[in-house]
């Protein structure tokens, strides 16, 4: 490729150090970028692969246009950036007013450190929030795939990346639901105050002390957290089996550099957990229905009990059709199906979160199969889950790829994990995308899709269609400043 065609590609996407760095001179640029854009990458992700991204993106780009999530914080950048362009705006810049309309995001690394640029966008309130474009850097990679960016770890080479950022000018902006995750538990008797060190907790929870004086639970002794989610929230042996990856990847990093080999032992921790014969080893206290008291509500204000079958050992929370890599636990439902029970289409951006049961992997393995899928139980505009002692003294959650192990109540205390609809952030999708909008009636993607052979669940009960709503008293994604993007997917 030769320079001169070089320097006109990255001149769409090229923005100048005075918009970026307060205080810099600004000199008169040539032209307006089509395709202005700010690049965030976890250095740590992929092994050796994302510090390669990040030399590659810094030799293409204004190497003030490009981060390591490692050195600098999301939201202490795009505070700053953006108030910047607020102030030359005001002087009457031209380019500052053009730029802010037409900003992207990349943000390379696992599914973890996407939600973080997410819900660092969501609580900043920018006056144009800037749709965000996913690198596949993880193992999972769920969020690039369900969107079209696919889920093997990109090249790090100028051609890739050149590749990549003409697909970022070209890919379409959709909005996607956000869930708002609150839990609520009494305070450790023994060990630190804040039982977040002791939780372990993923970084899409942190601590919350502005519990409102109505809240039931709003005693001395508890407390609160609060993050958010944009793909699932899971619980029970498929969080046990990603906690155990995760655990041994935090032990052994040298052993973590290569998605394969991270996707291999990751099947391999499935089995020596018992996910795989779930069934015939794993106790029916560790049940999903043993283990919690579910609510859905439908309806606005109105909680109802919703039936979870005795043998699901994994409960799925779902926004986006990709699971554990690609899966779609929710599956093509057929059309007539749809009707009689009051479902409607996953879509992304509806307010409705889909609620998915699994027995065990084998019953996961019916993901493979082309209409395969898990036991649908409901979609809801929000969950709760309300555990009390005696079935278990722990349990496994995790969201978006971060798992963490739950203490279960000893006394007569309860803990409670409730997700509700907040709001909505801007995603970009390539013509690959497998997500599907309300707003793009003409799209093929959103239409009934049939399949042919749909057995009878257990223990599904009908859902009715009711309006998009905002619940919760949640206003913050923020996470904690102590955050280590070494343990982000």
């Amino acid at each position: 490729m030769s320079d001169v065609k070089s320097d006109h590609i990255l001149s769409d996407y090229y923005i100048p150090n005075y918009i970026l760095v307060p205080g810099s001179e600004a000199k008169k640029e040539p032209s307006v970028p089509s395709c202005p854009v700010l690049a965030f990458i976890n250095s740590k992700s992929g092994g050796q692969l994302g510090g390669d991204l990040l030399d590659t993106y810094r030799s293409v780009l204004n190497k003030n246009q490009v981060f390591d999530l490692g050195e600098m914080k999301p939201d202490k950048v795009l505070h700053q950036i953006y108030a910047n362009l607020e102030t030359l705006k005001h002087h009457g810049d031209v380019l500052a007013s053009a730029i802010q309309n037409s900003l992207r995001i990349i943000v390379a690394g696992g599914d973890g450190t996407a939600g973080w640029l997410l819900g660092v966008i969501s609580d900043l309130k920018l006056p144009h929030p800037p749709p965000v474009a996913t690198v596949p850097l993880g193992t999972g990679n769920n969020l690039p795939f369900s969107f079209g960016w696919g889920k093997k770890n990109p090249g790090t080479d100028h051609r890739s990346v050149l590749s990549f950022l003409e697909q970022v000018k070209n890919a379409k902006e959709m909005k996607i639901d956000s869930w708002h995750i609150i839990m609520r538990m009494r305070a450790p008797k023994e060990g630190p105050c804040d039982p977040i060190g002791p939780l372990e907790l993923p970084h899409s929870l942190h601590a919350f002390h502005r519990i409102s004086e109505t809240d039931k639970l709003s005693v001395e002794g508890y407390h609160t957290y609060r993050g958010g989610f944009w793909n699932y929230f899971s619980m029970g042996l498929d969080a046990q089996v990603s906690y155990a990856f995760h655990s041994e990847r935090k032990l052994h990093p040298e052993k973590f550099r290569n998605q394969l080999i991270n996707q291999s032992t990751y099947l391999k921790l499935g089995c020596t957990k018992g996910w795989h014969f779930g069934s015939l080893f794993r106790p029916s206290s560790k049940n999903i229905a043993q283990l919690t008291k579910v609510m859905i509500m439908r309806k606005q204000g109105q909680w109802e009990d919703l039936n979870i079958p005795r043998s699901i050992g994994s409960i799925v929370c779902l926004n986006l059709p990709s699971f554990s890599g690609g899966f779609n636990p929710w599956g093509k439902p057929y059309r007539k199906k749809f009707h009689d029970r009051g479902l409607t289409p996953p879509f992304v951006d509806d307010g409705l979160i889909e609620i998915v049961g699994f027995r065990n992997a084998l019953h996961g393995l019916v993901l493979l199969a082309p209409n395969g899928h898990g036991t649908r139980l409901a979609q809801a505009n929000a969950v709760r889950f309300e555990f009390k002692k005696g079935a278990a003294d722990h349990t496994f959650m995790r969201i978006d790829g971060e798992p963490w192990k739950q203490p279960l109540p000893v006394d007569d205390d309860t803990v409670m994990v409730e997700i509700s609809h907040f709001g909505q952030v801007s995603m970009l999708a390539t013509p690959f995308c497998r997500s599907k909008s309300m707003n793009e009636p003409s799209s093929p993607v959103t239409r009934y899709e049939e399949e042919e052979n749909d057995s009878t669940e257990e223990g599904e009960s009908p859902v009715a269609w009711e309006e998009k709503r905002k619940f919760g008293a949640a206003d913050t994604f923020k996470y904690s400043d102590e955050l280590d993007i070494t343990q982000l997917s």
